[in-house]
């Protein structure tokens, strides 16, 4: 599935993926800048998350909750070192959940992601516009 659109069209763009029905653990791709981070508060916001949302750069992940039993985990591991502080931090319990798990730089734990998993790659474009590809 593809999508190119501009950042004021990010809100129907974040309905769209939700609605397509991808895997609960979604990998994100993309240079710095592309729009990661923006994309996960909309997507969380459109899952039905009222609370602000921000990136866990330093915390490595932030715990949200849409329902009694239903939570988002986003995860930000740029600044990790090793696969070896995510095992530490107990990230298999968070992918394993069944919870949604949206990670940022996941090539940093590419031997943790569970086989059953969306990944969604995000390009900036010559004009600006963005363009995502969900596999």
């Amino acid at each position: 599935m593809e999508f190119i659109f501009s950042l004021n069209e990010i809100n129907e763009v974040a309905k769209k993926i939700i609605a397509s029905n991808p895997q609960k653990v979604i990998l994100f791709n993309g240079e710095m800048g592309a729009g990661k981070t923006t994309l996960i508060k909309f997507l969380s916001k459109e899952l039905g998350i009222n609370s602000n949302i921000s990136s866990p750069t330093f915390s490595l992940v932030n715990e949200y909750q849409i329902t009694a039993n239903q939570l988002v985990y986003h995860f930000d591991f740029y600044r990790l070192k090793n696969q070896s502080e995510a095992l530490d931090m107990g990230v298999e319990d968070y992918l394993y959940s069944g919870h949604w798990c949206f990670i940022e730089w996941a090539e940093n734990i590419k031997d943790l992601i569970p086989e059953n998993h969306s990944r969604l790659t995000i390009s900036i474009l010559e004009d600006g516009k963005r363009q995502i590809v969900l596999q």
